[in-house]
């Protein structure tokens, strides 16, 4: 999947720097304009997969740039403003803005703003092909034709037992799997209690698809019982 590319439009140059420093960090790719008049003339050059777009601006405001950008293209915009009245929401939003977030403002609200945004734009233009083959549990996408595993459009790589097991609950969601029924589903051979296979594919599946391993978003532990993906 290609880098995201954002294009951060503001007039203060604080505030480009620092989200600069932000979105860096959580790879993404940069470009920048100080009015509404530079950012078009940016989009004509390149391609920009969500705007973060001030709303006093010089030359042209953000109000008339989102206008102006939504005669040809789609991609999320965030507008921010040092404006919190509801009106100037109103006026944003109603210039064709996905979203409107209040000066000043938490840098890390607005990364899982862009996050959120761009998962909702991706999953809308996703050309529908082999749909038929995927599997989704919030952000995480598996593809049983090509066996491929994304978590928040990154790809994971998983080995065939790694992949036949999170394939397997996803398919049955809500149902509880022991480690009995897992190993003979899988292995196709016998199951002996001593044997913590099963437990030690799990470990590492959940290093790989859980931000927080020991407190799993996906694969759930029952107690006493097994395994389940809600």
């Amino acid at each position: 999947m290609a880098i995201p590319t954002i294009l951060l439009v503001d007039d203060e140059k604080e505030i480009i720097d620092m989200l600069a420093i932000y979105l860096k960090n959580e790879g993404y790719q940069l470009l920048r304009a100080s009015d509404g008049m530079e950012a078009l003339q940016v989009l004509q050059k390149e391609e920009v997969d969500l705007i973060v777009l001030d709303i006093m601006m010089p030359k042209m405001d953000g109000i008339e740039a989102c206008f102006k950008i939504r005669e040809q293209k789609n991609m999320p915009i965030i507008m921010l403003s040092a404006k919190s009245q509801d009106m100037d929401k109103i006026w944003g939003l109603s210039s064709g803005a996905d979203d409107y977030m209040s000066k000043p403002f938490n840098p890390l609200e607005l990364i899982a703003r862009i996050k959120s945004q761009l998962r909702r734009y991706t999953r809308l233009n996703v050309p529908h092909v082999n749909k038929d083959h995927e599997l989704e549990v919030d952000d995480l996408t598996i593809n049983t034709q090509t066996h491929e595993v994304k978590l928040e459009g990154k790809e994971i790589k998983l080995t065939p037992r790694e992949f036949a097991i999170l394939e397997l609950l996803v398919r049955n969601r809500g149902m509880v799997w022991s480690s009995e029924k897992l190993y003979e589903t899988i292995w196709k051979e016998a199951y002996y209690d001593s044997d913590n296979t099963v437990m030690v594919h799990i470990r590492k599946i959940r290093e790989k698809i859980e931000p927080n391993p020991r407190n799993p978003r996906f694969i759930k532990t029952v107690w006493g019982v097994g395994y389940k993906v809600e």
